[in-house]
C-alpha cells in the first residue's frame, strides 16, 4: 500500500488509490495510446515498435536477448517476430553454433523504417507534462523498480 498514513481498517490496502500498480498500469496504457496514431502510419503495433528499437540499435540479437531487453517471454515474442518477419522487417534463423538459438536480424526494409520513425519520440514528448529533471527521475525510479521485480 502506498502512502504514509496506514489506516486501522484492514481493507484500506484494497483501495485503488493506495495501489502503486494502478497508476503505473493506467499511465502505461495512456502512453501507448498516444503512440498509436504515429505507429499506425508505419503499420506497427507498440510491441513491434519496441522490438524495432532494439534492432535499430543492435542490428541482430537472439530471441533470448530480445526477451531480456523487452521483459517479454518467448511465448509473446514468437508470434510478434513471425508477424514482423512476414512484413519483411526482420529475418529469423537458427545459429550455426547451436540450433536451439534463434537469431533475429533487421532487414534493409526494417532499417529503412527507422527514418520514418525517428520523429516519434519527439512527437510523444509534447504529451509529457514533466520537466526534463522530473522525467529523468521518473525514468530512474521506474528502472529501479523494474530491475527489482
Amino acid at each position: 500500500m502506498v502512502g504514509e498514513n496506514m489506516s486501522k481498517d484492514k481493507y484500506d490496502a484494497l483501495k485503488i488509490e493506495g495501489q502503486l500498480c494502478f497508476p503505473l498500469y493506467a499511465c502505461s496504457r495512456e502512453v501507448i495510446k498516444k503512440y498509436k496514431p504515429f505507429l499506425d502510419k508505419l503499420d506497427m503495433t507498440y510491441t513491434q515498435y519496441i522490438a524495432m528499437l532494439v534492432l535499430w540499435e543492435n542490428k541482430s540479437v537472439t530471441v533470448k536477448e530480445m526477451g531480456e531487453y523487452l521483459y517479454l517471454d518467448s511465448g509473446t515474442l514468437t508470434p510478434l517476430l513471425k508477424k514482423m518477419e512476414s512484413k519483411g522487417l526482420i529475418t529469423r534463423q537458427r545459429s550455426n553454433l547451436d540450433e536451439r538459438i534463434l537469431i533475429v536480424t533487421i532487414t534493409p526494409e526494417g532499417e529503412a523504417l527507422k527514418e520514418k520513425a525517428v520523429e516519434i519520440p519527439y512527437e510523444l514528448g509534447h504529451y509529457c507534462p514533466l520537466e526534463k529533471e522530473e522525467a529523468y527521475t521518473l525514468y530512474k525510479l521506474l528502472y529501479k523498480l523494474l530491475k527489482a521485480m
